[in-house]
């Protein structure tokens, strides 16, 4: 497999890692693998089995060069002074046309930073944050990706018995916000120093060697994140532990743990039923954003002046304000910015959240009220008299009707990944039957079609499946 390079991480001083070997499982099975991500990356002609041998642990490559991340964060708003890989492994980076792609093994066994636990995943949780991967993809949400799931027959305990999984995953960087706080809090600057020269070699496509290199690196990242909770909000994404040891320096999404798509509008929605004050709720995601930046800022204190961070801090509100809307508009079908737009999408949001209205079927039906259908629903006496408002609006945009409604279908989803569906393929999968897993990606990568077929997967959840409630372990 001579796609994967050696890593460079692992040039960096040993104060930043661990090199280690993994643990393979005894009796490994395939229970999916990525075929699209597998063409992306330029491996296609891999066998799956290979590939199993490879990320198991039996075939062995010389350039890959395993490696568990130290690094610290705060969790909920408290500092914890170590975390790190505490079960994955980061095995080099693979070129994928002009990038290179970071290769991450998730439930690789225990590392020095495992703390207590066992260093596994389980089953239910790699095949979560698979499809959730693939469900912000699909909708060019900045995003990690798995590109394997390997099963086994062991047992690890979590609230119950399950069985041991192990997810290839890659993103386009595994460093941190908690990689920068772990050695500004340990009031080593040189080792902050070269993180940050790391990240500024490493990713040209993000930061560039400026005279003021330390500046543009940290209002980069700034705009990267403010963008990146622009577009959870726009889908109701809620991503439910948004602590800054899970804050990518390149606003990937990753560290899937208990997500959730919203699906009646509210915005306190919180996912993660361990979050009991409801910090990481879905109206606060933007907030947070902005006080994970914060943190990075005071780690990145021995390389950019107190009144440059607040600066640049201050950008933040902008870009997160001026993208959000402009998702809106689109999501309204509008092309122009006119200043009545604000108060239109508000409008809508507070029908949404009065009248209890499913978040994503509302946006998706959007299109019959500009072809004089009725918009099942919006049939209240309030919210007729917003449709009207949305069709005098649009009797200001130059576009035809059938463009306006292409464009809304290309933004507003059909599908997105409910947590009962999640949930039905869990089960199956743990039986052993991998059918309702592989039909579930079928759609959910396929969220803009209307795949008659798959009708089903756009309705709203049955009542049983409304509060799921999801949690950390796995």
């Amino acid at each position: 497999m001579t796609q994967i390079k050696s890593h460079a991480y692992a040039e960096l001083p040993q104060e930043f890692y661990n090199l280690q070997n993994w643990q393979g499982f005894e009796n490994p099975s395939v229970v999916i693998e990525n075929a699209q991500l597998k063409q992306d990356l330029g491996i296609k002609n891999i066998q799956k089995q290979e590939l199993l041998e490879i990320f198991n642990g039996s075939l062995t490559i010389e350039t890959l060069k395993p490696l568990s991340m130290v690094y610290a964060g705060h969790q909920f708003g408290q500092y914890v002074e170590q975390l790190g890989d505490g079960r994955g492994l980061l095995l080099g980076q693979i070129s994928s046309q002009k990038d290179l792609i970071d290769i991450h093994l998730k439930g690789a066994g225990k590392t020095p930073y495992s703390r207590f636990g066992d260093g596994r995943a389980v089953l239910r949780s790699v095949i979560r944050e698979y499809l959730c991967g693939e469900a912000m993809h699909a909708f060019s949400i900045p995003s990690s990706r798995a590109l394997m799931i390997i099963g086994s027959d062991e047992i690890v305990i979590r609230e119950k018995s399950e069985t041991a999984a192990m997810l290839v995953r890659t993103a386009k960087t595994h460093i941190r916000f908690g990689n920068f706080e772990y050695f500004h809090y340990n009031n080593k600057p040189e080792h902050v120093k070269a993180l940050a020269d790391f990240c500024i070699n490493q990713y040209p496509a993000y930061f560039s060697k400026t005279k003021n290199a330390y500046e543009d690196f940290f209002r980069t990242v700034v705009k990267q994140t403010a963008c990146l909770i622009a577009k959870w909000q726009a889908y109701g994404f809620s991503h439910g532990v948004m602590n800054t040891d899970n804050m990518s320096i390149l606003g990937e999404t990753f560290d899937y743990g208990p997500y959730g798509f919203m699906e009646d509008y509210l915005p306190p929605y919180v996912c993660n039923h361990s979050d009991h004050q409801g910090r990481y709720a879905f109206k606060n995601q933007p907030y947070i954003g902005l006080w994970n930046c914060s943190a990075l800022g005071d780690a990145l204190s021995s390389l950019i002046s107190e009144e440059s961070q607040g600066e640049i801090l201050q950008t933040y509100e902008v870009i997160f304000q001026n993208t959000s809307a402009e998702l809106f508009r689109k999501k309204l079908g509008l092309g122009q910015e006119k200043s009545e737009d604000a108060a239109l999408i508000q409008g809508l949001l507070d029908i949404m959240e009065s009248e209890k209205l499913d978040y994503t079927n509302t946006f998706r039906n959007l299109t019959q009220a500009l072809n004089a259908q009725k918009t099942p629903e919006l049939d209240s006496e309030i919210a007729q008299s917003w449709i009207v408002s949305f069709q005098e609006r649009h009797a200001k945009e130059s576009l035809p009707i059938s463009e306006k409604l292409t464009l809304m279908n290309q933004i507003n989803p059909k599908f997105i990944l409910r947590n009962y569906m999640a949930q039905e393929a869990i089960d199956a999968a743990e039986s052993s039957d991998y059918s309702k897993l592989e039909t579930l990606i079928t759609v959910i990568t396929s969220p803009f079609e209307e795949l008659e077929k798959y009708q089903n997967f756009a309705n709203k959840s049955p009542a049983w499946a409304k509060d799921l409630e999801i949690s950390c372990s796995s």
